[in-house]
């Protein structure tokens, strides 16, 4: 059922610091004429600390109103407080979204025994849940013994694996059946290569095409066009990192002229430097 380019969307803010919810719309339209399996809208990359509970749920609604069943809507759901993940996720199921992607609670550091109650909380509403692994993020990763656990309920679907390994994605295809998504631009085709079945990427709101034939490439098993996509857009992966995520990405966008470069404090616009060295890479792919 995932697999495939879902895109970590970004939510588009305009110049008074509000939702701008036309270029929303016009980034979804952008993600499904490109092909996209999906989007997955208010997770990391779609600035959802920042957002207030009425956008979150706004932002899902009109997301899922938009897609109109031209590809999957993965909600971003999750939350620190079991109570608030569970909150979220019941609005995503009355909006009508496919899937709810569930970060690792982050600060308040739970054991694994809190991670498996937490996970199997939210996953017994009855909607397909996406397992984020983003220690980096959070401070705190899901350990494979509790994957393994975790993929028993019918509930849970994926994992996302963004904590830098390709190893885990070994470890975990190894053990249990879950289906696994990489949560890295720059890891996606080594993690296919082991079993992955695709990514929920940050570089496919600038080149959704691109990643799309790249993961549709190695799901058919073409892993020599696989290669030279990942190569061609291998800088791209890396510079969209370069910064807190999604400072370029939206700096990158905002180069394409997509949205309005803005920003809710605590992130704000990087440096002139590294601003430089991303336009450089989007002329390097003639995106400018």
């Amino acid at each position: 059922m995932f697999k495939g380019t879902y895109t970590a969307l970004v939510t588009p803010f305009n110049r008074s610091g509000s939702v701008d919810f036309g270029k929303l719309q016009e980034l979804i339209d952008i993600q499904a004429d490109a092909g996209v399996t999906g989007i997955v809208p208010v997770g990391t990359t779609g600035e959802s600390p920042t957002l207030d509970f009425e956008e979150h749920r706004r932002v899902i609604e009109k997301a899922v109103s938009w897609a109109g069943g031209r590809m999957q809507v993965i909600a971003g759901t999750g939350a620190n407080s079991t109570a608030e993940a569970i909150s979220l996720t019941r609005h995503a199921i009355d909006a009508g979204a496919d899937a709810s992607l569930q970060v690792t609670p982050y600060y308040n550091k739970p054991n694994q025994d809190g991670l498996t109650r937490h996970f199997s909380a939210v996953a017994d509403l009855g909607l397909p849940i996406v397992l984020y692994n983003v220690p980096g993020r959070t401070s705190r990763e899901i350990a494979i013994d509790t994957i393994v656990k975790l993929a028993a309920h019918p509930h849970v679907a994926v994992v996302k694996e963004a904590g830098g390994s390709v190893e885990r994605v070994s470890a975990i295809r190894s053990r249990c059946d879950i289906t696994v998504l990489s949560g890295d631009d720059s890891l996606t085709l080594p993690m296919m290569s082991v079993g992955a079945t695709g990514v929920i990427s940050v570089a496919s709101n600038v080149v959704p095409k691109g990643v799309v034939e790249m993961t549709t490439a190695a799901l058919r098993g073409d892993w020599e066009r696989a290669r030279e996509l990942h190569f061609k857009y291998y800088r791209l992966f890396c510079d969209l990192f370069m910064d807190t995520n999604p400072i370029p990405v939206k700096a990158a966008m905002a180069m394409l002229g997509q949205i309005e470069e803005v920003y809710r404090l605590p992130l704000c616009a990087m440096g002139s430097e590294p601003k430089a060295r991303l336009r450089e890479c989007l002329k390097e792919l003639e995106l400018l």
